[in-house]
């Protein structure tokens, strides 16, 4: 039997700002009744588990790194970075093929052919 995540929740200072991210990084759903506090993105068809935002009191000290590796559409890296840098990610280091980003708040994901 696979085991199966049916949604992860990140600790973040503005859940709003990265569940917009995230909702448009992936494609998926954000909820209507997303706040800065709380935010929800559903993401079905991305293969992967509903996303929760929420608002911590302060900043952790280190960040969460988000194991999601982004195929870039027809091994495009350099397209599919720039789509997501758009949205708001920032550029964090590249090695192998891959490329690093980070999120509004901070935390690490991959692009990969």
């Amino acid at each position: 039997m696979n085991p199966y995540v049916k949604s992860l929740t990140f600790d973040c200072q503005d859940a709003l700002v990265v569940a917009r991210f995230w909702a448009a990084a992936l494609g998926g759903e954000l909820d209507e009744d997303g706040t800065p506090a709380k935010a929800f993105v559903e993401a079905p068809g991305w293969g992967g588990p509903n996303l929760w935002f929420q608002r911590v009191p302060e900043p952790k000290q280190g960040k969460l790194r988000l194991h999601f590796d982004l195929r870039a559409p027809g091994g495009d890296i350099p397209a599919e970075v720039a789509r997501l840098t758009a949205l708001g990610a920032t550029f964090a280091w590249e090695a192998d093929g891959i490329t690093v980003l980070r999120d509004p708040e901070g935390n690490e994901f991959c692009v990969e052919e």
